[in-house]
């Protein structure tokens, strides 16, 4: 057998070498990780909260972590992907791992996967467990990967779980519908266990599945809610017979958007349930909501011009961004630094974002995956779009943003986690 790898960047070289597909791949199924999940005898020793959907599914457990850790628990955060460091991707009371940490978690699945060719996200999975297992939390918060039903983290048993959303994404893997999408994103739910839709409008299939699973299905909107106030906002929740708990004077999440209304209350249902296991205050939630941050999600980074994040690369989100932007005061000209991955719906994109955008610098991520300029500029000019110009990288795309904007102006850099952590490497930021 080889050695193996000393340094963290090694091991993520050996995990790419592992799966025939590399860290970009994708092969869906529970039966490889939870071989290895048994060998390597992890035992849900905490209480679990698995968050999936479309969109939203970030900053929702970006919020569970911030009030867990507010209310003095020790807390464990998976996510995927990450923008700059792949220890963004486990954090432990909210800080990211380690790389020896993470070097020595990998060794323990290297030694027990025998044979299973891990994909590169199950075997990061397995390792976020030993680095969450080792660290003795209270609370553990995984973040869906892909789906729902066939994704590796649904190979742990949840005590509660949240679909954040359900719209038309990874089409050729979960299907082209929102009844296929919600079907596969509804197999987190567990007979018994509280299910918690952030989406006031699921497809029936999600709400057929949590029936014939059993679970205790709460809906936005009708279970629980929110009230956007005009300084503050309003949470409620229904507690049967009629009654109705509200919880008011509270102040708008750290994250920006109105919808960080919705997640933040699908974080707070999501605790509503686990109250006799993980009981918080309100000055927990208060305290939680208000040191909340995550890079990427409608970031306005400070000066003149204003420089705005953001990761949406799905027309929701995209549509969802374009709100955001339009309630974020005058801007004589919105300059875009667009890239985006070639099996996204990128017309979808453009169309929810057309009448906010007024110049387009479509640009090459890099990667197999990923759009080329020229292409992302037919699309855009068979929209009618006005073009500053086609870009060979987001950083090329971003100096002439930046050379061109006047300080009236906003330059938008989006479509792509790769798109924003290229923004946020030219522009010298960690996060």
């Amino acid at each position: 057998m080889l050695p193996f790898p000393d340094r963290l960047d090694g091991w993520l070289e050996h995990l790419e070498a592992q799966h025939p597909r590399g860290s970009a791949g994708i092969e869906l199924g529970l039966e490889r990780v939870a071989a290895v999940k048994a060998r390597l005898a992890q035992r849900e020793n905490c209480p679990l909260i698995l968050v999936g959907g479309t969109n939203g599914k970030g900053s929702t457990c970006a919020m569970l972590e911030r009030i867990l850790l507010a209310a003095g628990y020790r807390v464990g955060l998976y996510t995927s992907p990450h923008l700059l460091r792949y220890n963004e991707r486990v954090r432990v009371n909210g800080m990211a791992a380690d790389d020896e940490s993470l070097c020595r978690a990998f060794a323990c699945v290297e030694r027990a996967r025998g044979d299973s060719a891990l994909t590169y996200f199950e075997f990061g999975t397995l390792a976020a467990w030993e680095v969450f297992a080792a660290a003795g939390l209270d609370a553990i918060v995984l973040e869906v990967g892909l789906g729902g039903r066939l994704d590796a983290t649904n190979a742990y048993e949840p005590d509660c779980t949240i679909v954040t959303s359900v719209d038309l994404d990874h089409m050729d893997y979960l299907g082209a519908t929102r009844e296929d999408i919600g079907r596969e994103k509804a197999g987190i739910f567990r007979r018994g266990i509280p299910a918690i839709c952030g989406d006031p409008r699921p497809p029936r299939s999600l709400t057929d599945h949590a029936g014939a699973a059993g679970a205790r299905l709460q809906v936005l909107g009708r279970d629980f809610g929110y009230q956007q106030q005009e300084q503050q906002w309003l949470y409620w929740a229904g507690a049967g017979d009629g009654v109705v708990i509200r919880r008011g004077g509270l102040a708008f999440p750290a994250l920006r958007g109105e919808q960080q209304l919705a997640n933040a209350a699908c974080a707070m249902a999501a605790l509503d349930a686990l109250h006799r296991q993980l009981p918080v205050a309100m000055k927990d939630i208060r305290q939680g909501l208000s040191a909340v941050q995550l890079a990427g999600r409608f970031q306005v980074l400070p000066g003149r011009p204003a420089v705005v994040l953001d990761v949406a690369h799905n027309p929701q989100a995209a549509r969802v961004l374009a709100a955001n932007l339009g309630d974020m005061g005058f801007h004589r000209n919105t300059w875009a630094v667009f890239g985006m991955l070639a099996d996204k719906d990128i017309d979808g994109v453009i169309d929810a974002l057309r009448v906010r955008v007024t110049h387009w610098l479509p640009c090459t991520l890099e990667g197999g995956r990923a759009a080329g300029a020229d292409a992302l500029a037919a699309r855009l000019q068979a929209r009618g779009m006005k073009l500053a110009g086609e870009f060979a990288s987001p950083a090329a795309a971003l100096a002439c943003a930046q050379e061109n904007a006047g300080e009236d102006d906003r330059i938008l850099a989006f479509g792509s986690f790769l798109t924003v952590a290229a923004a946020l490497q030219s522009l010298g930021r960690s996060a």
